[in-house]
This record gives C-alpha cells, structure tokens and sequence, in this order.
C-alpha cells in the first residue's frame, strides 16, 4: 500500500481539547470494522483523508438537520467547552480509526430512510475541521449517493473548511457559543473571530445555517450577550433557524471519570421563564426560534 503523503493535513495541537455542546445517546463505533493498519500507514491514510478518528455513530431524526439522519461523531475539537458533555470526544486519540469507505458503507445501508424522510448524513465531533480531509472524502461520497449533507461545526476551523467542501455541504450547523468576545473566552478558551468569519463565508455562499447557542445561567445568559449573538445572527442571510439549547448536567460524571475538573457543578439547568426570554430575544429579530 503506498503512503504517499497526499491531501490536507490533520490538524495538531499542543494542549488538550474537548468539545460539543448537546446530549447523545450514542452506540459508539458498533457494527463498523475498525482499521488494522500500522502506525505509519495510518496515519499517512488520514493525512489522505482515506481514515478519520471516530467516536460515534448514531441515526436520529429532526435532530442534526432535516428527515432521519446518520451523524457520525468525529474525535478531536480545538475548544475546551466549559459545558462540554462529551468530553471524551476531547482529543482523536480516543476515537477508533475507521476508513471513509467503511463509514460510507454505513450509510449507503440506510440509504431508502434516509432519502425517503428527506434526510442525510450529518458530520459532527468533536469538531469534525480537525480532519478535513477525511471530511471532504466522506461529504464527496455522500453526495454521489444523492444524499442532504450537514457539518456540524463550531466554525473555529473554518479556514481549513475549502470552497470544494462547501459545495459538498447543504447545511451547516454553526455553534455560535457567544457574541461577546471576552465571554466566548471565558466558554471555549479560544477566540470568537474565527466562527464570526465563517459564518459570514457561509451566508456570502448562500450554505444554509442553522445556529445552535448553549444557553447557561451566569455563563451565556447576559441579555447583552444573548443580543449580540442575535445581532450577528440577523446580519447571515442564509439563517433558516436559531436553535436556543438548554443547558444540562447530563456529562458531569464523564469528567471526573476521566480525571478532567468540571467548572460548572453547581449550576442549575435554565429556567423555563429564561430560555423563553431569550427565545424571544432572537424572535424579536424575525428569527424562526427553538
């Protein structure tokens, strides 16, 4: 087999990550043959974008986009969410090395339920732009299928996100976490400006967007913030939804099971009064809102 070095490169990074921001009930990687390949041939495959690093797969509906769908859970995120429910998602190394093929494979299984509810294929993490080139062979394939593509994504690794991509993309799902800077910060450990750039790369394209904002007591909560998010999602032009996400403790017990401090212990999943309130906040924008 040739280990040619071929395609975009995965992205490295020097400090620990974790990522995500909605609860999964997930089988893992079951009924998917994991790959056998040595070291170096794998990791010349993912270079190529033939291997990606997986979590999970799982089929949903009205859940990752629209009809029934297959998402399939990439490892790896360059955020650390305070809010983070799987943080074992946090780093590639934890996923299992399964071949665009194989996954494809999974897909084209289900693919009459997913062509005949309207659905698709949804590539989520993690961060699924920590393997762009895997991303890529996989949103190909899907779309030789005929089949609704999503990208799951919170925008951070946007830039590795090419114009090709994009075009094997119907819709992504963009986390924006937070309108202002210091508090996205605060969330992610990272800077905002890269998710607003992408965003905006999407609308100029006109890639439909549906935002996802986490919403957490005495953390995303502040009105100015909540209104900010809401300026910039009105300024996307592509924006079908805004989807308001409560915040839960349901992935507590993950970080401590893995060693990992969980910042947020003591605080209470929103109100129903606050995430009305804040639902309304991007109604009053002429935004359909969940």
């Amino acid at each position: 087999m040739s280990t040619t070095l071929e395609g975009a490169p995965v992205v490295e990074l020097t400090v620990p990550v974790v990522a995500g921001s909605h609860q999964r009930a997930v089988a893992g990687t079951a009924g998917l043959e994991l790959s056998d390949a040595d070291r170096s041939v794998r990791f010349a495959q993912m270079r190529a974008g033939e291997l990606g690093s997986l979590h999970s797969w799982e089929l949903v509906t009205a859940v990752d986009g629209p009809g029934t769908r297959l998402t399939a859970f990439l490892s790896g995120c360059p955020l650390r969410c305070l809010y983070c429910h799987n943080p074992d998602t946090m780093e590639m190394r934890r996923g299992e090395p399964v071949t665009a093929e194989e996954l494809l494979g999974r897909v084209r299984r289900y693919l009459p339920v997913l062509k005949v509810t309207g659905g698709g294929l949804t590539l989520s993490g993690g961060e699924p732009l920590m393997q762009p080139a895997f991303v890529a062979r996989v949103l190909r394939g899907a779309k030789e299928m005929g089949l609704h593509t999503a990208l799951d994504t919170s925008g951070y690794l946007g830039a590795h996100c090419t114009d090709a991509m994009l075009d094997d993309v119907d819709l992504v799902l963009l986390d924006v976490k937070s309108g202002d800077p210091e508090t996205y910060r605060r969330v992610t450990g990272r800077d905002l400006q890269p998710t607003l750039d992408f965003g905006r790369r999407l609308a100029a394209r006109g890639t439909e967007i549906w935002v996802r904002f986490v919403l957490v007591p005495g953390l995303t909560d502040d009105e100015a913030n909540v209104e900010a998010v809401a300026d910039y999602v009105t300024s996307l032009a592509s924006v079908s939804r805004v989807e308001v996400l409560p915040f839960h403790q349901m992935g507590r017990d993950k970080w401590e099971s893995l060693g990992m401090r969980y910042e947020l212990d003591d605080v209470a999943a929103p109100s129903p009064e606050l995430v009305e309130r804040v639902r309304g906040q991007f109604r009053a924008r002429g935004l359909t809102t969940y």
